[in-house]
């Protein structure tokens, strides 16, 4: 597990670029749009109220997962 947590300011691109296997918790959650243009700038707290998700749920499945 790496050091550093994750925390729900880093954006989707970030996420993905520094951590790839969180694609599989992203989609886990229903959030297929990973790869989208818009998604890249967004947060994962943006995405998730966008997705209607549960942010403590989500940021700890990245965690354990980063």
């Amino acid at each position: 597990m790496s050091e550093r947590k994750l925390n729900e300011k880093m954006t989707i691109g970030e996420l993905v670029r520094e951590y790839p296997k969180a694609v599989d918790v992203l989609f886990q959650f229903g959030m297929g749009c990973v790869g989208c243009p818009s998604a890249q700038a967004e947060t994962i707290e943006e995405a998730s109220l966008v997705h209607g998700l549960n942010l403590e749920s989500l940021m700890k499945a990245l965690n354990e997962q980063a």
